[in-house]
């Protein structure tokens, strides 16, 4: 499972051009914000955790129609179904692989934005790890419903009616996680919702995934 992982990552690295699109996308939303808005410390540092927030949404959103989609086009994904590796374990692992080169990033420039968005510094380790904790959630919600969409082609928008709501309660508790921090009260208890959602979603994701892929497959 190592060598697949590491072989995945590999090919993922490859399309480094995709790959740094939400990181960019991320970088320039919290960048514009004071902008657009007001540049006083302390009504950014009030915005700052849901303007955080919004934009890692956005940010994974953005890029996940091409999950799946250029393994889908070569024939790729047909392969794997013919695999002796669990199928659902085989497409965790390219979710996975996704989220390290993506998710993670993400979360460990999270503090540099907000230190520009002037988010006070004792709310930067619960910004680090409602990020860690509720992107890897948004990754695999994203990750089951780009599989659903694989034979339509092209179907962003779609995507994102797909996705959405179902990432507003990591937004919702997420932001609200980094808010509590910042006005000195404690986030322990949205960071357990958020580390509770993610092993739920963990546990049913790979198999929806997997189930999602063979239809697809099937109906190409």
């Amino acid at each position: 499972m190592g060598i697949l992982l590491r072989t995945e990552m590999r090919l993922l690295a490859r399309r480094g051009a995709e790959l740094f699109n939400p990181l960019g996308f991320f970088v320039l939303v919290c960048a514009l914000f004071p902008l657009a808005v007001s540049p006083e410390a302390e009504r950014l540092g009030g915005l700052a955790p849901g303007v955080i927030w919004v934009a890692a949404v956005l940010a994974v959103l953005l890029s996940l129609d091409s999950l799946f989609r250029h393994d889908f086009v070569s024939g790729a994904l047909e392969q794997l179904l013919f695999s002796r590796h669990s199928l659902a374990r085989l497409l965790a692992l390219r979710v996975f692989g996704y989220w390290v080169l993506t998710g993670l990033p993400l979360a460990l420039l999270a503090p540099v934005l907000g230190g520009m968005l002037h988010l006070p510094v004792a709310a930067w380790p619960v910004l680090v790890q409602s990020l860690l904790l509720g992107t890897p959630t948004l990754v695999l919600l994203g990750a089951a419903a780009a599989a659903l969409t694989l034979p339509l082609g092209r179907a962003n928008l779609l995507l994102a009616l797909l996705v959405l709501p179902l990432f507003m309660p990591v937004l919702i508790f997420g932001s609200s996680a980094v808010a509590a921090a910042s006005a000195g009260g404690s986030a322990a208890g949205q960071l357990a919702f958020l580390g509770a959602l993610l092993i739920g979603v963990a546990a049913v994701a790979p198999h929806a995934i997997a189930a999602a892929v063979r239809i697809a497959v099937h109906l190409d």
